[in-house]
Order: C-alpha cells, then structure tokens, then sequence
C-alpha cells in the first residue's frame, strides 16, 4: 500500500506568522501519526520562514512513523540530515528564495555531485530520493547515482487534470514504469489533493509513498485533521 506522508510545513508557517509556538507543530506531527500518517516529512529552508532546523531536532525523537527530510543539500542541510539521520531524505535543487519546490533535479548535469551526496547519506544508513520530472533519460541518470527511489515531481500533473487526466499523467506513469524497471523506488509529490490523488494512484499503484502538505493542511480547515487524514488515505487503497 503506498504510505501517506504528512508534510508540516504549513502548520510551522502558520506559528511562525504570530512567534510563540501555536499551533504547536510537535503536537500536530504526532496527531498526524495517531490519525493515520504513516510518515512525516519536513522542508527546512535556509531562512527557516516555515520548518525550523530546531524543529527537525525536536521532531526526530518523537515521531513513530517514517521521517522525511527534504530541501536543497547544502552544507548546513546535509550536516542537519547526517546528524538526526531520518529514514529518509529527498534531495530538491530549490533555490534559497523559492517560493515553493518548482522543479527536479537535472541529473546528468550534476551527476558527480548527486553520486557524492547519495553516498554520504546511505553510509548514515539513510534511504535516499532524488526529486525528478518525467524525463525517461534523466530517470536513468538518477538511477545511475545509486540512489534508493525518486520522487516524481506532480505539479504538471496536477495543473493539467482538470482539462485531460489521462494526457496528464500518462508522461508520469511511463516515467514510473521505466523507474520501476531499473529497480528504483517511487514517491510522488507537489499539489497533489483529494481531486486528483485517487486517479494517479490508479495509474501507478505501485508508489511507495506520497508527501501532501499545502492541500493536506487547507482540506483540515474544513474538514478537521483526522478527516482529512482519513480521506487522503482513502484515495490510496
């Protein structure tokens, strides 16, 4: 069954905008958990304007389920990452001032670089994903960086479902297959939500893991966590 990751970024933001420590991200985390998450995943960025790198310390003790740390692997991320060592942690080549993720890596062209990184964190005995579009060439260069899975960028997908679900994710289930033929894992993420979810998983039921925050965290404001949580898992049976 693929995993349902819970991305708590947003709840961080939120605390951020007024300081003190409501919501308590710790607390949500582990209400995701109690509610059915089976993972969560934090994105700490060189500003900390949303998931600070004290957060991730705290969080690491704490949580039950799969642990996810993604963000861009500079040197402060990568010390952060070998020092709490999650289960896992996504590599996405977001620059410092991105609003949000926006792209995957180009993996022929910093290949010696990903080689390294990959593994560096695999001897902290860390699972390793590498945050890619659909190209079929650039899949089988990620493969070729020894990385654990990819994680295929869905923005496209999702901002051409309304008009053509089956064109817009054929490119991506042709990506998953050829990452599957080569052996690697597949996580899949970036506005995904209770509309589109149900039919990519369709199309490719063999993900291992989604990670949902924006759209997972606007959903509990009318629906409540536990609902939510509810339903999102609901699209991945």
């Amino acid at each position: 069954m693929t995993q349902l990751s819970v991305n708590v970024n947003k709840v961080a933001t939120l605390r951020n905008a007024r300081g003190g420590n409501n919501p308590d991200v710790l607390k949500v985390a582990l209400d995701c958990e109690r509610f059915g998450a089976q993972g969560i995943t934090v994105h700490p960025r060189p500003d900390e304007r949303h998931i600070r790198y004290a957060d991730v310390l705290a969080l690491k003790p704490v949580l039950t389920t799969e642990f996810n740390i993604e963000g861009n692997p500079n040197e402060r991320f990568t010390e952060l990452v070998c020092s709490v060592r999650p289960h896992q942690v996504t590599l996405v080549p977001d620059a410092p001032d991105a609003l949000t993720s926006n792209a995957g890596w180009d993996c022929v062209h910093n290949m010696a670089h990903l080689k390294s990184l990959v593994a560096l964190f695999q001897e902290h005995g860390i699972r390793v994903s590498i945050f890619v579009g659909t190209d079929i060439e650039n899949i089988r260069a990620a493969a070729d960086t020894g990385t654990d899975r990819i994680e295929l960028y869905t923005e496209p997908y999702a901002a051409a479902y309304a008009a053509d679900r089956e064109a817009a994710v054929e490119p991506f289930a042709r990506a998953a297959e050829e990452a599957r033929r080569l052996g690697l894992g597949i996580n899949a993420g970036h506005d995904l939500n209770l509309e589109n979810l149900e039919y990519f998983h369709r199309q490719i039921p063999f993900l291992d893991e989604v990670s949902i925050g924006h759209a997972l965290i606007c959903d509990a404001l009318y629906l409540g966590l536990e609902e939510t949580i509810r339903r999102y898992r609901a699209c991945l049976k």
